[in-house]
């Protein structure tokens, strides 16, 4: 649930086992609750899973999983997680807004698809584009982990963000 409205992912864990399993846990525990999308590109990704609490995004920062095999193509729809380099994946996911295929190479495995209401994820700001908290690669992401939501809210309002997420 996103202040834009509702949409579903279908996560499958046979692309990738350990980002499933770790997207799993977070959603169950509330951990994307009240998160914003701060890297939306138009035609390209949107990104989201730094807490808005800096506390919890500290804690979180370094809590890397595993890398799993890209089984599946980033094509429009599905959802993978972002990195830095081997084993650095932790929460930060995003979703791609188009065809993508040219991310395969680097090793970025999805795991899941939105299944309804891509039209939802299609309208998350973009506005700012990469100055919200631009990519993890770029390092220009510690004024979000240090100021969190408040942080965001008072220098990109217009960002959206999810309500709530839930699995069944």
């Amino acid at each position: 649930m996103t202040s834009q409205g509702d949409f579903v992912i279908e996560v499958y864990r046979a692309w990738a086992p350990v980002g499933a399993d770790r997207f799993y846990n977070l959603v169950t525990h509330g951990f994307f609750d009240g998160q914003r999308f701060f890297r939306v590109r138009q035609g390209f990704i949107a990104q989201f899973g730094i807490p808005g609490d800096p506390g919890l995004a500290a804690a979180w920062r370094q809590a890397t999983i595993a890398d799993d095999a890209p089984r599946e193509s980033n094509k429009r729809g599905t959802i993978a997680y972002a990195f830095t380099g081997p084993s650095t994946r932790a929460t930060q996911v995003f979703i791609n807004l188009s065809d993508n295929q040219r991310l395969d190479a680097g090793g970025f495995a999805p795991f899941g698809v939105v299944v309804t209401g891509m039209e939802v994820v299609d309208k998350l700001y973009s506005g700012y584009g990469e100055t919200a908290g631009g990519g993890m690669r770029a390092g220009h992401q510690d004024a979000l982990f240090g100021g969190g939501n408040a942080y965001l809210a008072r220098a990109f309002p217009r960002l959206d963000y999810i309500r709530r997420a839930t699995a069944e």
